[in-house]
């Protein structure tokens, strides 16, 4: 079974070693793909330096801060160039524990897409305060209530997908560019029929580092919403 990991990195140098060995720690046919973004703090060096080690890590290196969904989405066009089983996603801040990838991939004999869950009884999340834990539920009930998303945490940024899923969905066709982009995954995998499953996950908040939540993405994930619920009443009545 080959498992292709994809990382987006910007400036997390000190996390990509520890965290790569520990994925490829797992065993088996485990891949990770490394998309950099011009990374002024050396990440690209250290994550060249794992490929030339261990053969399993695989640098994209970009030319300049290009955005979390673009980096997603070369992750993708790399990952399944190489015909993978599964492909991953994840963080690279440890805020997604690399412990839960064998439950995430059981999981994924029954689904199409798996989600690393932090809103489903044994998810939860630490180190935050009180506002961001407001904004994240917030915005995912808000989600869930506008688009009728099945799924406790559609912002999650942990997932698991079959490959021949990704492969039948039109993900290149997303514009937004922000974390906006796991909203409407959640909601075209859902639109499209897919099978979607959540497992349990405790989200805790980076150690090192800056968090890359800004104001604008979440004025841009809420007109998302705004949009994707137009276009879901429009199609109901059309």
């Amino acid at each position: 079974m080959k498992v292709f990991v994809v990382i987006p990195t910007y400036n997390e140098r000190d996390n990509i070693r520890p965290l790569c060995e520990q994925i490829l720690a797992l065993g088996g046919e485990w891949q990770i793909v490394v998309v950099d973004d011009n990374s002024p703090n050396g990440t690209a060096a250290e994550v060249q330096a794992l490929a030339e080690e261990t053969g399993r890590v695989h640098l994209l290196a970009r030319p300049g801060k290009l955005g979390f969904a673009s980096a997603i989405k070369a992750g993708f066009r790399y990952a399944l160039g190489r015909e993978p089983d599964y492909v991953v996603e994840m963080d690279a801040d440890f805020s997604h524990d690399p412990q839960y990838l064998p439950q995430m991939l059981a999981r994924a004999e029954g689904a199409e897409v798996v989600i690393g869950s932090r809103y489903i009884p044994g998810g939860g999340t630490r180190r935050w305060g009180l506002l961001r834990r407001w904004l994240s539920r917030g915005a995912n009930q808000f989600a869930r209530w506008m688009l009728g998303l099945q799924v406790h945490d559609c912002t999650a940024g942990f997932r698991c997908y079959r490959s021949e899923a990704l492969r039948q969905l039109d993900w290149e066709a997303i514009a937004v560019e922000g974390y906006s982009f796991l909203i409407e995954m959640t909601y075209r995998c859902q639109q499209k029929g897919y099978r979607l499953a959540e497992v349990p996950i405790v989200f805790v908040d980076r150690q090192r580092g800056k968090s890359k939540i800004s104001r604008r993405i979440i004025v841009e994930a809420f007109f998302l919403v705004l949009r994707l619920a137009w276009e879901r009443l429009w199609r109901r009545f059309a």
